[in-house]
């Protein structure tokens, strides 16, 4: 309660557990801790997919991952994420994805059976800048626009996916105390590059401050919704 933000309308999670229930094969890509799946796969019972696997490039959400899936009977890959997917040619009739940190579209174009779906949520541009930029001034602007869902649509249709779905959304997120915003930054590495409490103490107490006399500190995150298709032959 120290901190909120708002989710997108079309709840991903349920969403993806709808399609899990009519798919075969089925890839999670970059799948954390492999909460979100779970979620998904319990979402879709009793109907299940024949197969289910997993990627995820960081060692102890692999480890994570693994233990929570495992009882669901799916198979947790440890590979990098910006390696190339370790599965054979049009392996499966659904991709899935929340929040990858870059999508290699060939790699996810030539994992996918002709006809089959990607389907994911990505981070979109400037996704709680307002924070980031209170520590770190103004950004360029091709960092502000790094992640741009109209960019991520045209590499997608270069690797010969077409696009079914296209959703976006900025949604409002509020840190309502100074400790929030501190475990924020120390959880999401990348916002602040470097930061501890030490070195950015005087701009942690004059948002203190302002907090305190203006309430809820306000950042919008950044979410969009891809639902592509592999062109069947």
């Amino acid at each position: 309660g120290r901190a909120s933000e708002a989710r997108p309308s079309w709840g991903y999670a349920r969403s993806a557990g709808e399609r899990l229930a009519r798919a075969e094969a089925v890839l999670d890509i970059q799948t954390g801790g492999g909460e979100v799946l779970d979620f998904a796969l319990g979402r879709a019972e009793p109907a299940r997919p024949v197969l289910v696997a997993a990627t995820e490039g960081w060692p102890p959400n692999a480890a994570r991952a693994t233990a929570l899936l495992r009882p669901r009977g799916v198979v947790v890959v440890a590979a990098p994420d910006d390696a190339p997917l370790p599965f054979a040619d049009e392996a499966f009739d659904l991709v899935l994805s929340r929040h990858p940190v870059r999508p290699h579209w060939d790699e996810i174009a030539r994992v996918l059976r002709p006809g089959g779906t990607y389907f994911a949520q990505h981070v979109g541009p400037s996704s709680v800048f307002e924070l980031v930029e209170y520590f770190l001034g103004p950004q360029p602007e091709e960092a502000r626009r790094a992640r741009d869902p109209e960019r991520e649509r045209a590499d997608a249709e270069a690797a010969g996916l077409e696009v079914a779905g296209l959703r976006a959304e900025r949604l409002r997120t509020e840190f309502h105390d100074i400790a929030a915003v501190v475990h924020f930054l120390r959880k999401v590495v990348w916002m602040v590059p470097g930061f501890t409490v030490e070195a950015y103490e005087p701009q942690l107490r004059a948002l203190h401050e302002r907090i305190e006399r203006e309430g809820p500190f306000v950042a919008h995150s950044a979410r969009h919704l891809f639902d592509l298709r592999k062109p069947a032959r």
